[in-house]
């Protein structure tokens, strides 16, 4: 009688390297890791990117412009638009504001520094901060835009009247539709809520407790029921360029508990980053200047971000330059 185990071991050799095969055949492509570059816009100068994933499925990423020839930040006079639907292939579409249609704004233009937009209620609210006069530094303002659309069509409609003289403006939106405003500068962050109306503060607005070396750029954002300050810090000991860090809360409005450094120091002076979800997927949009090689004409980033399994924001491995 022929021995039966070494046939069916055979077939069991056969099947299994079957199904290992058409295992590796159907394992899905990663195309972010393929195809992903940085900057992802090459063809003009960005900073500050503002990222959010609306109600049509794309991301759409809001952010500054350096203009040439670069005289620090105050030439910054224009907002651009971009949007994607697969974090790959990106549209441009274009300028949605600047400094000239800005009735209270500075008489000498610029100073159109990072930006943030949410929205309610089927309306678009852009948030800008503008000196209102030539001395820039002590007239600060966070207008306000308002569209029907996500990339065009924004008309000022004026600023948030009684806040601090801070830059940077964040808003967060809430599960339960509550929306909550962010500012700072210097040293200095702020938030409060806001009204229904979008364009003014409920109450006052409050010093947010727990963050270390804040210098700017606010962003929050929530996973799992917590609340996600991030922000720059005031530089690192070695080349003097800005980390970004990090903190959480139970609440939108702190007290804030600080975690630690997420990313690390590009090769610009500057940075300022968001962090949003898109199908499935965690990033961290930020600037460098790998393409001018100069602080002050930068172009926007993206990277993958992780969270450790008790919510903590693992450092962010920046791809810039990656083909």
């Amino acid at each position: 009688m022929k021995p039966v185990f070494s046939i069916a071991a055979g077939l069991v050799f056969v099947l299994s390297a079957c199904s290992s095969k058409k295992s590796e055949e159907e394992k899905p492509v990663d195309l972010w890791a393929k195809e992903h570059k940085n900057p992802f816009i090459t063809h003009m100068y960005t900073a500050d990117p503002s990222a959010h994933v609306w109600a049509d499925g794309r991301l759409y990423v809001y952010a500054s412009h350096d203009i040439e020839p670069p005289r620090g930040c105050d030439l910054m006079d224009q907002y651009h638009v971009f949007s994607t639907n697969d974090m790959i292939n990106w549209t441009d579409h274009g300028e949605i504001l600047r400094a000239s249609q800005v009735s209270w704004g500075r008489p000498d233009g610029g100073f159109m520094w990072a930006p943030d937009c949410a929205y309610k209620n089927g309306t678009y609210y852009f948030y800008f901060p503008h000196p209102s006069e030539t001395e820039w530094n002590t007239s600060w303002k966070i207008g306000v835009a308002t569209s029907k659309k996500p990339a065009s069509d924004f008309t000022v409609q004026g600023y948030i009247p009684g806040i601090d003289p801070l830059i940077d403006p964040c808003v967060f939106v809430d599960d339960d539709g509550k929306a909550y405003f962010y500012q700072g500068g210097g040293g200095v962050c702020k938030g409060g809520k806001l009204k229904d109306n979008m364009m003014e503060i409920d109450g006052a607005m409050q010093n947010m407790t727990g963050l270390v070396d804040f210098h700017e750029a606010a962003w929050v954002h929530k996973r799992n029921g917590i609340y996600y300050l991030s922000y720059s810090d005031n530089h690192d000991e070695a080349n003097l360029h800005n980390r970004m860090r990090y903190a959480t809360s139970n609440s939108p409005l702190g007290p804030w508990t600080y975690r630690g450094i997420y990313m690390d120091p590009t090769d610009s002076y500057t940075n300022h980053g968001s962090i949003v979800e898109f199908k499935g997927n965690w990033y961290a949009f930020y600037h460098n200047s790998s393409i001018s090689k100069h602080d002050w004409l930068r172009s926007i980033c993206a990277d993958r971000l992780s969270y450790t399994e008790n919510g903590l924001i693992k450092k962010v491995v920046q791809t810039a330059g990656k083909k």
